[in-house]
């Protein structure tokens, strides 16, 4: 029962990670000198590298607050574990674990989508954050499953 929970806590912590790396990273879109990510549009000249913020528009704000928000509710289903992990009650499942970290996966999910919909078509290819974000997502679904499955045993 150790090792489950120790694999479980190890798959966790990967999927925090991915979610911060994805938010933070500049490589949403990257292409020749420049790259894009939810925060700053760089474009590298002369040996240097100039960032302007990204756009006020609607939906690169909704992707932010999307990104973020699953980076908290990963964060709050890690602490509730945790904190079931000790206080729960001997036959009990770890639910609201589960559903913070489900809700952190559709977080995830809508974020990647309205990127994928709503960036422009500028030739530009799609980089390695963008692709944690993705990865991420099934993951932080799988997971908040198996806490779902999950049983508290002495």
């Amino acid at each position: 029962m150790l090792l489950i929970l120790l694999g479980v806590l190890v798959l966790h912590l990967i999927i925090l990670i991915l979610l911060i790396v994805s938010t933070a990273a500049s490589a949403w879109k990257i292409g020749g000198d420049s790259s894009t990510d939810l925060w700053y549009n760089c474009m590298s000249s002369n040996g240097g590298v100039h960032c302007k913020a990204a756009s006020n528009d609607d939906w690169i704000q909704a992707v932010q607050a999307l990104m973020i928000l699953a980076v908290l509710f990963c964060f709050f289903s890690l602490i509730a574990f945790l904190f079931q992990l000790f206080k729960l009650v001997k036959g009990g499942r770890f639910f609201f674990t589960a559903i913070f970290q489900i809700l952190a996966s559709l977080f995830v999910m809508c974020a990647a989508i309205i990127y994928t919909v709503m960036s422009p078509d500028d030739g530009m290819a799609y980089g390695y954050a963008y692709v944690l974000a993705w990865v991420a997502f099934p993951m932080s679904l799988v997971s908040g499953l198996i806490y779902i499955v999950l049983r508290k045993k002495e």
